[in-house]
């Protein structure tokens, strides 16, 4: 079996006004307890794990550029494995971090690809969005990453946002597009539970763009990535040709994963758990030789199938009905989303049209609650 395992990493400088992961203030104390207890599940979840093939290891978080001890210590233990000959070992990065020092100890560790957060190149939004660094440092981190000689890099960017135009947008693709970068994530806004643009939502939504400029926004972004051989391969995913995400990919096609860490979500046997999200309990439970799940849940059959059914579309190229276990149930989903022009069927293959992937969410929840 091929699997993925997922680091939760949960330092940060300070949390973010829009995210809502679980994450808590970076000392040199909690850092030591985190590893030590993190150290303590690799070795409980080490027998689950030692003989498959791991396609991919993702430290996330938080922000996992401010604990390279840590990462070092996990990856010292990577000997126990197998990994696959191009396993990709992907470190989530804020640009303010990142020097020329520290790229050369990542690389000297064996990781392979790094997730810099840039989220806007406009000034006035890095400060609408709380971030620590500007413009031009999101711009340098990239260039020292690729000078660094990990050439394998993706960035983060932001849509949806408050006091966003069309104008500010497309400065920031121009921008983007200069940079030696292999992957684009887009994210557009949501507000989340428990955040501080939650708390104030009525003040900040009379500033986001409409709804037809959010939609000139994606179209946009599509245009001028693809135009830059960004090839869009997943809803909000663009990678140029060999560069698409081996972790990512995998979560869209179900292949299982662990996930170490507090708060850290797991796919394993059909399962879903997440593990406890407050590092004290996260600590001391491991302290007991007790693995810390604090959530559990197993989608019976056919709804575990609808939401992996759901999950696969979100790829360009969609499903191999040849290989995907399409329960009966999901067939007249399927043809009412054909008829409507959400899907396309071609052979063995269904994939979303330009129009599927404009209302996702819509074709996600018809085929998850059908």
């Amino acid at each position: 079996m091929v699997i993925s395992l997922y680091f939760h990493i949960p330092f940060c400088q300070k949390k973010c006004p829009y995210c809502h992961f679980f994450v808590v203030p970076n000392d040199d104390q909690r850092r030591k307890a985190f590893q030590d207890a993190l150290l303590k599940e690799w070795e409980l979840r080490l027998p689950l794990i030692q003989e498959h093939e791991v396609a991919s290891l993702y430290f996330g978080g938080g922000t996992p550029s401010l604990a390279p001890d840590v990462i070092e210590a996990v990856l010292e233990k990577t000997t126990q494995l197998k990994l696959s000959p191009n396993c990709e070992i992907t470190v989530e990065a804020n640009p303010e971090q990142i020097t020329p020092a520290l790229v050369k100890r990542f690389k000297a560790m064996g990781i392979n690809r790094l997730s810099v957060g840039i989220q806007s190149l406009d000034e006035e939004l890095l400060k609408v969005l709380g971030r620590g660094h500007t413009a031009q440092e999101g711009i340098q981190a990239v260039q020292t990453i690729a000078q660094g000689g990990i050439e394998n890099i993706t960035i983060d960017l932001m849509d949806e946002l408050p006091h966003q135009t069309l104008a500010s947008w497309e400065n920031t693709l121009d921008q983007a597009v200069q940079l030696p970068i292999t992957h684009l994530s887009l994210y557009n806004l949501t507000f989340e539970k428990n955040t501080v643009f939650t708390k104030n939502e009525k003040q900040l939504r009379p500033h986001l763009p409409t709804p037809e400029t959010c939609s000139k926004m994606l179209e946009m972004a599509c245009v001028k990535l693809e135009a830059s051989a960004l090839k869009r391969y997943e809803i909000s995913a663009f990678a140029k040709e060999g560069y698409e995400a081996i972790h990512n990919t995998g979560y869209w096609t179900g292949r299982p994963f662990l996930g170490l860490g507090p708060s850290a979500f797991s796919f394993w046997e059909g399962k879903r758990f997440q593990n406890v999200c407050h590092l004290k309990k996260y600590c001391e439970t491991l302290k007991q030789n007790k693995v810390p799940v604090d959530f559990e849940e197993c989608l019976p059959y056919p709804a575990n199938l609808h939401e992996q059914l759901a999950v696969h579309l979100r790829l360009h190229r969609g499903v191999n009905l040849k290989t995907f276990p399409l329960p009966p149930t999901a067939q007249p989903i399927l043809e009412k989303l054909k008829s409507e022009g959400f899907v396309l069927e071609a052979g063995q293959q269904i994939c979303l049209t330009d129009k599927g992937r404009l209302f996702y969410d819509t074709v996600a929840e018809e085929i998850i609650l059908s």
